[in-house]
Order: C-alpha cells, then structure tokens, then sequence
C-alpha cells in the first residue's frame, strides 16, 4: 500500500468522492452534513491522501490546519470492496503521524450520531480519540460527535 498526496484530478478518486458525498447526503440533513467537496478540499489549509494498491485505489483521507497547533481530519472514506482490509486503519495511522510531524498538540474531527457511523467511532475510539466538545466553526448538533485526542511530539 503507497500512501500518496493527491490533487483530486484522478478519476477514482473523483468517483470516491463523489460515492462519499452521495452516503452523507443519503444518511445526514443538510444542516448537519460537513463533508468536502473536491473545491473544498482543494483550499490551502487542507492536505489530501489518498491510498493505492498500485493502480487501485483504496481510500482516501485529509488533515485540515486549523491553527497552528490543531488539526482536523477530514474525508476519511475507504473505497466500496476494500472494507475491513486495513484501510481507514492505515490512512487514520498517517494523519495523526502527519499531525504529530506538523506539531500539533491536538487533532478532533465530527462524525455522524448514526448508527451508519458506528463503525468510524469504533475506528477513532481505538485510536485513542474521545468524545469532546464541538471546535472551530461547528455547533452542538444532535446528527454529529464531536471527538478530539491529546497529540505528543
């Protein structure tokens, strides 16, 4: 598995993408829907991977700055057949090492309240991720977990 930085032109990842965008608005209402689309995980702040078997696609993950010592991830998303492979384990392994590298002292991300998203809570909580309180822009919402982790250097 080759874990790469992507600019989001790859037609894969383009359909990855979009299957992600599909599940969130099939499972979540809008109001509490913070996906990224490809122009939004396009801006400065946000640093986009993807993971390849060689020419296949994998999954995908990105890590936004939200200031100088938090990250958030974001757009965590294994591709349909490669579920229960390692993938969100080895992308979510990544981002937090990313973190680390970049000095931050803390990494959060939101997450559906579903039952769909229990498996990614069970994912982060293995990773040492806690429920915490809503960061950056996001309000308390009924649809969405908000979770965090101490990061140390």
């Amino acid at each position: 598995m080759q874990i790469r930085v992507d600019n989001l032109s790859h037609p894969a990842v383009l359909a990855l993408l979009s299957t992600h965008l599909t599940a969130m608005a099939e499972v979540s209402p809008p109001e509490s829907r913070h996906a990224l689309d490809v122009s939004g995980l396009q801006k400065p702040e946000i640093t986009f991977w993807t993971l390849w078997d060689q020419d296949q696609l994998l999954g995908c993950g990105a890590l936004k700055a939200l200031d100088s010592g938090h990250g958030e991830v974001k757009s965590m998303r294994t591709a349909p057949g490669h579920e229960r492979r390692g993938v969100a384990s080895t992308m979510l392994r990544h981002l937090i090492q990313e973190a680390r590298s970049r000095g931050y002292r803390r990494l959060s991300l939101e997450t559906g309240a579903m039952a769909y998203f229990e498996p990614a809570r069970q994912l982060y909580r293995k990773f040492g991720f806690v429920d915490g309180a809503p960061f950056g822009s996001y309000r308390e919402d009924p649809n969405s977990v908000f979770m965090t982790m101490a990061l140390s250097p």
